[in-house]
């Protein structure tokens, strides 16, 4: 089982890999422009009418599917599964129509914004994206169903095709019609049902196409993921009201937000997913079994581990956050004005990434439990104050004012879920964490001293791009010298482990 989930864990880093590359590729042809606003807004659409309802029916689909399986045989389970496809099909076609019919207006209320040659684009680019809806909902499933049939590899590997797809539709469109970006995405979505459906034979699940409404296992499977539909969609919610309000600001406000939110997103994907995945399982079964001591031990490991990766990687982000994003995404149609709205984004999303890590950890905590109503609320909340902040806030600082409202409340959104969470499990040794906490963001800040002025002085000798790889390099090398000086608990943990596993290889 730890080798299966290694592997999954090196497949899932590659795909994360393989998305930012697609974003390169992307800002590269098309940089900050109308067209890539068109395009983003259209793929925005369906994610937010469709795609969190995927995830919540998945995550509720699991433990409904093995309770049935458990209770009636695997011939019911599959009935049911049958069923919830029908049924997501069925959805997916009244959406779909009512979304061809008033396209004009959905692209209007999702991007008002939007006028005139953009405003046309992003109609016709939306009509095509939403076809992609019939096959996310059963693509959600359907992993799902291989994942609960120990076929964990499919599930894990069909985001790599997709990317591999899109990229190619990005080459192709850039130097013939537009329309080509929208039309590999849809392809794109579309193969990873596609890539599922041999394994899903293998299992010997075989399809049927009656469709019951009131079946009492559907009414039992909403009951569980509705909750977690709710706290999804904040996320989406999210990303819409800041493209909604980037709209009408400057063009190019949606794609800046978009490249710089990758960069954030990237991070979190290397340091945070991995932590999350490993975490939920043990801590899952601690609440289980009653162990709250072992349950807090867990959580504020967890915590003190995000928080030595992401911290450093915060202060740096702020301070090279230009010369990063020229590194990255400073070519072909990425010009001067792409690169300081970018910038101006990821500065201000750097100061919520440890917010972001650390409300998905906590939100574990409360689904170990089997609490969804709780993130529900948190994020309900967090929605609320991010429009609010970024209406004010966009006013004043553009741009940027929309990535410091997301983190904002992202930062206040996890501190409540501490006080929640300590309401419900008792002391959390909060006294430590944030001795921890001072300690890893004082060397975090001294990294980052030490490694601008190395910047400063090598960017008059060297390539601007050498001198931030080197810069890099130091701050990595000062940060890991300051942190073991100020003897943290979890790094000499870590240490140790490495001492141990060399001295096995040795001997």
């Amino acid at each position: 089982m730890k080798k299966t989930a290694l592997i999954i864990m090196i497949i899932t880093i590659f795909s994360k890999v393989f998305g930012f590359f697609r974003e390169l590729v992307l800002s590269y042809y098309y940089g900050a422009s109308a067209i890539s606003d068109a395009y983003l807004i259209s793929l925005t659409i369906p994610a937010v009418i469709f795609s969190f309802v995927g995830t919540g029916l998945s995550t509720g689909f699991i433990p409904m599917f093995s309770q049935i399986r458990e209770k009636h045989g695997e011939s019911e389970a599959n009935k049911f599964t049958s069923n919830l496809v029908n049924i997501l099909i069925l959805i997916s076609t009244i959406l779909v129509a009512v979304g061809l019919i008033f396209t004009e207006p959905i692209v209007k209320l999702f991007a008002s914004g939007f006028k005139g040659e953009t405003l046309v684009m992003a109609i016709r680019f939306t009509k095509l994206s939403l076809v992609g809806m019939y096959f996310t909902g059963t693509t959600y499933i359907y992993s799902a169903y291989l994942q609960l049939n120990n076929r964990f590899l499919t599930p894990a590997l069909i985001g790599v095709p997709y990317n591999i797809i899109i990229i190619i539709a990005i080459a192709i469109s850039a130097n013939n019609d537009p329309l080509f970006l929208i039309l590999g995405s849809v392809i794109a979505t579309a193969s990873q049902l596609f890539i599922l459906i041999p394994s899903i034979k293998k299992t010997g699940y075989k399809h049927n196409l009656n469709i019951n409404l009131k079946d009492e296992h559907l009414k039992n499977l909403m009951i569980i993921a509705l909750p977690v539909i709710v706290g999804v969609s904040v996320n989406q919610i999210n990303t819409l009201v800041d493209r909604t309000i980037a709209s009408g600001l400057v063009v190019g406000g949606i794609s800046a937000l978009n490249y710089a939110n990758r960069l954030n997103g990237f991070v979190q994907g290397l340091i945070v997913t991995p932590v999350a995945t490993v975490l939920y399982p043990s801590i899952s079964k601690m609440a289980a079994n009653d162990d709250i001591r072992g349950l807090k031990s867990a959580i504020n490991e967890a915590i003190n581990s995000i928080s030595i990766l992401i911290m450093p990687i915060t202060v740096g982000a702020m301070i090279f956050a230009e010369p990063i994003v020229k590194l990255l995404f400073g070519r072909g149609a990425f010009d001067a004005n792409a690169i300081a709205l970018t910038t101006s984004a990821l500065v201000f999303y750097s100061i919520g990434m440890i917010g972001f890590g650390l409300r998905d950890i906590l939100s574990r905590a409360f689904y170990s439990q089997q609490d969804t109503k709780t993130p529900m609320i948190n994020g309900s909340i967090a929605v609320v104050m991010n429009i609010v902040l970024n209406i004010i806030l966009s006013k004043y600082m553009g741009i940027g004012g929309l990535a410091l409202a997301t983190s904002i409340s992202a930062i206040i959104s996890t501190g409540l879920l501490f006080y929640n969470l300590r309401k419900k499990i008792g002391a959390l040794g909060l006294k430590k964490t944030v001795t921890t906490f001072a300690k890893i963001t004082l060397a975090s800040l001294i990294m980052g001293l030490v490694s601008w002025i190395i910047y400063k002085v090598l960017v008059l000798k060297i390539v601007e791009e050498f001198a931030l790889i080197l810069a890099i390099i130091v701050a990595a090398l000062v940060y890991f010298v300051v942190i073991l000086m100020f003897r943290i608990e979890e790094v000499d943990n870590m240490i140790k482990l490495i001492r141990g596993k060399l001295k096995a290889m040795l001997s």
